[in-house]
Order: C-alpha cells, then structure tokens, then sequence
C-alpha cells in the first residue's frame, strides 16, 4: 500500500463535511483539481472507492464512511502536534480573515501586527465586507476567523464577545434642529445609516418609527466611512461609533448631539467554526480580543 497523508485526509474529511468538490476547495483554500487529485490518490493508497459519484454528487461508501472517525483521529492528533510541539515561527497557513468596517478602522491594524509577530509565517487574507456576508463566508469555509456584528447563531461556531462601540449622534459642524432643537433634526433629516440587511440598520429603524414615526427618511450604507462623509457634507444625521468621531470632531467638521436618546452599543464577536479545531484559528482569537479589550481601555 503506498503511503497516505494528512492533506489527503484533511482534504478528504473537507470534502465529506462540505458536500462537494468545490466547496472543499474553497474552504481549503486551493483549487478543484487538487482535490480531486488528493482524494484519487487517497483511494489508489487504499485500494478503496470512498464515495459513490452520482448525478447528485458525492456519497460515501461503506469504507468511506469507515474512513471518517480515523481520519479525525489524525486530524486531532495533526492539531496537537501544532499546538504543543511546533514552533509559532515556523507555522505556515493561510489565515482568512473576515472582518467589519468598523473593526478595520479602529484596532484591525493593531491585530494584525500582533498576529504577524506571533506567527511570521503566517499568510493573512483580509476581507473587509458586511456582517451578514462574512456570516455566510464564514459557513461556508471561505472565512476562518469573522470579526463581525455577532454572535453567530449556529451550533458549529464558537464565539467570543468583544468590547461594545458606544455610539453617538453625529450632525454637521454648522446644522441645527428647528428653533435650535435638536431633538427635531431626526424628523427633519435623512437618517444615515448602516447597510439596509444589517442589524443596526434593522433595530435603529424599528425604533425611529416608534419615535419618530414611519416618515422618518432613511439613507443606508454599506461604507461607515461614507456614512461620516455624508453627515460631514451636511446631508443627514447619523448615529455613528463614537470610536470613529472623534477625528471628525477635532477637525470641526461634525458635532456630537442629543436628541434625548441613543441606539445602544453595536456588538461585535470573534467566530470561527469549532471542527476542525485550528491552533492557528484558536490562538488569533485570543490575539484579537486582547487587542480589541486594549483599544476599550484606551
């Protein structure tokens, strides 16, 4: 028997917990032909067919399937030996973040210097995008560490709370409510606001049309740099991380104010899926929310 490895039976155990070819290769990181390299040559090592290709995809077979509690023993085994006997340094993996906007603007830098000096040789991959996009990246495998609006409620992602970002109202230097009132401005001004399929957009609508009412006029956005832009060039209010304002502040191109309340903390968490286990994974979590309780402290 020729001898087998643990990126075959990696690759293999990807391949049975995603479903496909394709989503394995996503997941893993490399290309679909690789995969099914790997998986051919897993089988010709056996002398076994482990799946059944039909018109449906991919089924397991007998051997297949008895395949499946060894190769997770190997996987385990692979996991300790990173965790316990490698040294950071010369750890190489490619590490796909996910992360908010509002995450990248105020400690992603901080995080990823971190994480390079604990492992020099890890590749990281950021992609910056809207939390329901990075839920569904990180699901899919195509994410292995989401830093989003959280936690993320399925059975299979761990999560860790961050910090919360208080947030503040935020109007142009120059613009004033009715009479002076500013508790009029929410009436009378678009409301910018966080991207329509998100949850602060969900919640501060809901609450604007109690308050307000349902002609309250909304201008989402999926850029929160584009949101302090608007506000800036006078074309709306907005409730905005007060992280984030204070530059704007300093320069006195916006003002802080109070129309009698203020949406509560936007909520942030570190998800990444629990199997398989990744020391790699598992160690920038505990990284990031270092970093993320240093920046609250701040």
């Amino acid at each position: 028997m020729a001898r087998i490895n643990i990126e075959q039976l990696r690759t293999f155990l990807a391949t049975v917990r995603l479903g496909s070819v394709r989503k394995a290769a996503l997941g893993l990181n490399i290309t679909q032909p690789a995969v099914t390299a790997r998986i051919k040559n897993l089988e010709h090592s056996l002398a076994a067919d482990l799946f059944d290709r039909t018109a449906s995809g991919l089924r397991l077979t007998k051997r297949g399937e008895r395949l499946v509690s060894y190769a997770e023993q190997f996987e385990h085994l692979s996991q300790l030996v990173e965790a316990n006997i490698t040294d950071p340094e010369g750890i190489d993996f490619i590490l796909r973040l996910g992360v908010s906007e509002t995450i990248a603007q105020c400690w992603l830098p901080e995080f990823v210097s971190a994480l390079h000096r604990e492992f020099p040789k890890v590749e990281i991959e950021i992609n910056v995008d809207i939390s329901t996009n990075l839920r569904d990246g990180l699901l899919n495998r195509e994410i292995d560490l989401a830093i989003l609006l959280g936690p993320v409620s399925e059975y299979s992602v761990n999560n860790i709370e961050l910090p919360g970002f208080d947030l503040a109202w935020y109007a142009a230097a120059d613009m004033r409510g009715v009479g002076g009132d500013d508790a009029t401005l929410l009436a009378s001004k678009p409301i910018i606001t966080y991207a329509r399929n998100t949850r602060p957009y969900r919640e501060l609508k809901t609450v604007l049309f109690e308050r307000v009412g349902p002609g309250v006029s909304l201008f989402p956005s999926s850029s929160l740099s584009a949101c302090f832009r608007l506000v800036e060039a006078g074309l709306g209010v907005a409730a905005l991380p007060r992280a984030l304002g204070a530059p704007y502040l300093k320069g006195g191109t916006l003002r802080e104010f109070d129309p009698g309340w203020t949406p509560g903390p936007l909520r942030f968490s570190l998800s990444y899926l629990g199997d398989p286990k990744s020391h790699v994974v598992e160690s920038a979590a505990k990284i990031a929310l270092g970093v993320a309780r240093a920046s609250a402290d701040a």
